[in-house]
C-alpha cells in the first residue's frame, strides 16, 4: 500500500497559513497550539507541527523533540487553566485510527474525574467559548 500524499489544502495548513481564522494560544518557530473548534471537553487544544506531514507516520523525526515538548508545555497550561484532574493526549495515524484531518496534530484535553469525553458530533463550539477558553490557556501559559 502506497502513502497518499500530502494535501497542501488541508484545513490545518489553511490555519497555519491563516487563510481560516483559528483561537492560536501558543506560536513559535515551529509549532502552533489552537482551539479545537468541535472539543470533546471544554479547553481541547491541538498541537500541530508547521512542517507538513499527513501524520506521525511520514513525518520527519526531528520534529518529534520540540513537538512533544510543546505538548506538555500546553498540557501543563490546560490542566491548570480549567483546574482539570488529568489531561488526555491523542494523536491518530490514517482513517482505521480515527484521523480525519491529514496534518500531524496532537489532541489535549484536560479531564475531570467522572466526566467522559463528548463524542466527535461535527457540531462546532461557540467562538465566544473558544475565544474565552484559549485566553484562559494562553494566561496558564504566561504563568
Amino acid at each position: 500500500m502506497t502513502e497518499a500524499a500530502y494535501d497542501t489544502d488541508n484545513i490545518f495548513a489553511k490555519i497555519l497559513r491563516g487563510e481560516i481564522p483559528s483561537q492560536r494560544v501558543y506560536e513559535d518557530e515551529a509549532v502552533v497550539a489552537f482551539m479545537d473548534v468541535m472539543p470533546q471537553g471544554p479547553g481541547h487544544t491541538l498541537v500541530v507541527p508547521k512542517a507538513s506531514s499527513r501524520n506521525l507516520l511520514d513525518a520527519d523525526p526531528s520534529i518529534f523533540g520540540h513537538l512533544l515538548s510543546v505538548v506538555q508545555k500546553v498540557a501543563l497550561a490546560v490542566k491548570k487553566a480549567f483546574g482539570a484532574d488529568g489531561v488526555t493526549v491523542m494523536q491518530f495515524n490514517e482513517p482505521a485510527s480515527g484521523q480525519t484531518v491529514y496534518h500531524l496534530h496532537v489532541h489535549v484535553i484536560p479531564r475531570f474525574e467522572g466526566i467522559p469525553l463528548k463524542p466527535h458530533t461535527g457540531q462546532m463550539e461557540k467562538p465566544e467559548v473558544l475565544a474565552e477558553n484559549a485566553e484562559k490557556i494562553r494566561t496558564a501559559l504566561q504563568s
